[in-house]
């Protein structure tokens, strides 16, 4: 097929219909796309295994990262977790043009406290002072993650009102169902686990919904003019990007 295409005209012919832009848009929604995805599933499985690498009845994350020999992992764990959360937020916001400061600086925040929260220490015994401060920043971590994901959340439910009732019982089970396992069974990781697993889960079907929903309109948009559906595609799909060397091999 790629004989068949000659990139060069497709190009020109889009740029003169005012579609080349939105050919362009359509490639980095798909390429962002897989990749706020990939980032949230490598969060997600890390988050899994570091949580259990011990009995999450019985340790926290930063127990975990402090009184057995995975410092490095705590450490590694809140760098991935906490640029794949920040990532995937940003991308969200952009995608559906949300463009209040503050959130984008608390999102932000909220990924520094987070790393911040792993280098600190949690030893209360022999360091009470920066035990106390590795509390203080995972508590404003929560903060500030909350501070950021709540006005987009009602954004959201304004532009989709289809989405608001998903997106607010998404809320109580990530923010009410991590308070549970603190009641039911006190300070160990469950309540960590839920909160990271749910927040990461609800990041993966929002980013599901919100780049399918944006491709789409964006495709029917293009396709619309069309008088060949299956060229129109490949038009769609081809990549335009300028690449001497490889376009001379096709």
């Amino acid at each position: 097929m790629a004989n068949l295409i000659d990139k060069e005209e497709i190009r020109t012919e889009l740029i003169r219909k005012n579609l080349f832009q939105m050919q362009v848009d359509l490639t980095r929604q798909r390429r962002l796309r897989i990749l706020v995805m990939s980032l949230l599933m490598a969060s997600l499985m890390l988050t899994v295994v570091y949580g259990t690498l011990e009995n999450p009845f019985q340790y926290t994350f930063s127990n975990i990262g402090n009184f057995f020999d995975y410092r490095i992992f705590f450490i590694v764990w809140a760098i991935v977790s906490g640029l794949a959360i920040q990532v995937s937020i940003v991308a969200l916001f952009r995608l559906e043009n949300y463009k209040a400061k503050s959130s984008y600086l608390f999102v932000g925040l909220a990924a520094f406290f987070l790393v911040l929260t792993s280098l600190i220490p949690a030893l209360k015994d022999i360091y009470p002072f920066w035990h106390w401060l590795h509390t203080a920043c995972a508590i404003v971590f929560a903060l500030f993650m909350l501070l950021s994901l709540i006005p987009y959340v009602l954004f959201i439910s304004r532009e989709n009102p289809r989405l608001r009732l998903v997106l607010k019982l998404w809320m109580v089970v990530i923010w009410i169902g991590s308070l549970f396992p603190l009641i039911l069974f006190g300070t160990s990781g469950l309540f960590e686990l839920w909160f990271f697993v749910s927040l990461i889960i609800w990041l993966l079907y929002l980013s599901l919904v919100l780049f399918e929903e944006k491709i789409v309109k964006l495709s029917v948009a293009f396709l619309k003019d069309e008088p060949n559906l299956d060229l129109a595609i490949e038009k769609l799909y081809v990549n335009l990007q300028i690449n001497p060397k490889k376009d001379r091999q096709d």
